[in-house]
Order: C-alpha cells, then structure tokens, then sequence
C-alpha cells in the first residue's frame, strides 16, 4: 500500500464523504459479485493447474485497487473522488503482484487457512470505522486529517487488502500482521 496524500482535507467534502461515496458503494457491490464468480472460477483453474489465468488475475487485482481507492476516500485517506475502474494512479494505492504459481494444497484449503486473519481482518474493520470518525471530526475541526490516524488507517487497510488479495487467491503469502509496511 503507497500513501501519498497529504493530511489537508476539504471540509465540506468530508462532511458529506458517505453521501459522495454512494454511487462507488454501489459499483462495488455490482462488481464484487462478478468477482465472486472470478473467485470461483481462479480456485478451480488454480487448483489444477496451480496457477490463476491472467485475465483473472489481472480483473481480480483491478477489482482490489479499486476498493482501495474507495476505502481511502470514504475514510477520508485521501481527497479526490477515485475513478470507478481502478486503473488510474491514487493517492492511496495497491500495488499487486504479478500471477506466479500456487501451491495447490494451499489453494485447496485456502478457505480453512485464511480463519484466523478473516478475524483479524473483521476485528480490525471495527477499528478503521471508529478511526474513520475520529478524522471525521477531526477534519471538520481543523482541515486536516492527524498523522497518526491516516498510519492507524493506512495499517488496517494494508492489513485487510492482504487478506482479501490472499483470500481471492491474487497471493500465496498470507496476510502479513506486522504493522510496518509489507516485506
């Protein structure tokens, strides 16, 4: 995860960021059902041949950039309203790793494996909402968003896109839980 934005915010963007945020809210979740199906099909292909095609690959880690992109604007990381396809720079982006071979065992119980960083990731979704408040108020105050909050949130993020990427199988390296940047 790259974080290049500053910590100026526009005010009266962050006041009505959720109600700006609709339309992204709703292309997620329209894409996110095509990429459900994505899944399906990389976890098959994957598990025989021990790689993900890279069209699917290439569709599933546009997808991700692009939830990135709107959880940086929606907890207020980031400033500009993000494109809707996820292919243009951000202030706050992902970088994915190219498709590489898979161990099928761990393609294969992929599911079972990734329990634990699903708990972490759900427990940490309870925190970034909480830190997403605090910068609202926060912004609304003094026009910026603290440091330590947009690191705080930058960490969750980085955390939770990790395990998504190792969860619809753009990965075999599980979710890193340090809270430096990924090695």
């Amino acid at each position: 995860l790259a974080v290049a934005e500053g910590l100026r915010r526009n005010r009266l963007t962050a006041a009505f960021r959720l109600i700006l945020a609709i339309p992204h809210l709703v292309w997620v979740s329209l894409w996110g059902v095509a990429v459900g199906i994505a899944v399906i099909v990389a976890w098959f292909a994957a598990l025989f041949t021990g790689r993900v095609p890279d069209a699917l690959h290439g569709f599933m880690a546009q997808f991700l950039r692009y939830v990135t992109h709107v959880y940086a604007y929606v907890l207020l990381m980031a400033d500009p309203f993000p494109g809707f396809l996820g292919d243009r720079p951000y202030p706050v982006d992902l970088a994915v790793a190219p498709p590489a071979r898979q161990n099928r065992w761990i393609v294969g119980f992929r599911v079972i494996m990734a329990i634990p960083a699903a708990i972490m990731s759900q427990a940490l979704s309870y925190v970034i909402w909480a830190l997403a408040v605090l910068s609202w108020f926060a912004i609304l105050f003094t026009g910026r968003q603290p440091l330590g909050l947009r690191d705080l949130s930058a960490f969750v993020v980085r955390f939770n896109q990790q395990f998504h990427g190792y969860l619809i199988l753009l990965t075999d390296r599980y979710p890193d839980f340090s809270p430096g940047p990924p090695r």
